[in-house]
């Protein structure tokens, strides 16, 4: 699926695409090592992701929506859950006895977060926010993917300003240190 449009358009491709990296893994024995590969690729996918919602998605749900806040600060908590879990998950290897329960519980968190999102937060957006702006939100997503941090920082702060301030200070060092490691290059 192309990358581009409205943060609706965006958002939902970037789901397609995690779900997709799932359903590899969840095709592959228990124990493979393209698991943890294909984990670690969902990983970098999803703090991107994730990074870029708490931007800039957020705030605009914050403005735009009525209880907005209650809204937003329902997303990062889930955001936070499932930042945890994979905090967990990048310490173990595929054949690691937890790394099969970590995988599940992510899986069961992110698809959770996708049909709450795209099953009411979309659809709320898409009903308040005019076309230029959701475009616009499109574009301000895809340039913060860019810079956003790669792997899970539970305790970074998750609301602007601070994010906005030290995500791409953590993202330069987090795609350095996959550079090196070859993290997220294989598949």
């Amino acid at each position: 699926m192309g990358h581009g449009g409205d943060v609706i358009h965006e958002l939902t491709t970037d789901h397609r695409e995690v779900e997709e990296m799932f359903q590899q893994i969840e095709a592959l024995p228990s124990g493979h090592s393209r698991r943890k590969e294909l984990a670690d690729q969902a990983t970098i996918e999803l703090v991107r992701h994730a990074v870029a919602e708490e931007m800039y998605l957020y705030p605009a749900v914050r403005k735009t929506l009525a209880d907005g806040n209650g809204i937003a600060d329902k997303e990062i908590d889930d955001h936070s859950a499932a930042e945890l879990t994979m905090k967990e998950l990048e310490r173990c290897r595929a054949d690691d006895p937890q790394f099969d329960r970590l995988m599940l519980q992510l899986m069961s968190e992110i698809r959770d977060h996708v049909a709450d999102e795209e099953g009411n937060l979309f659809r709320m957006m898409r009903q308040s926010c005019a076309a230029d702006e959701l475009n616009r939100l499109g574009d301000k997503v895809r340039m913060a993917k860019k810079t956003a941090p790669t792997r899970p920082h539970p305790s970074a702060p998750d609301t602007p300003p601070g994010n906005k301030l030290l995500d791409p200070g953590a993202g330069m060092i987090d795609r350095l240190r996959d550079a090196l490691t070859g993290r997220g290059k294989s598949g």
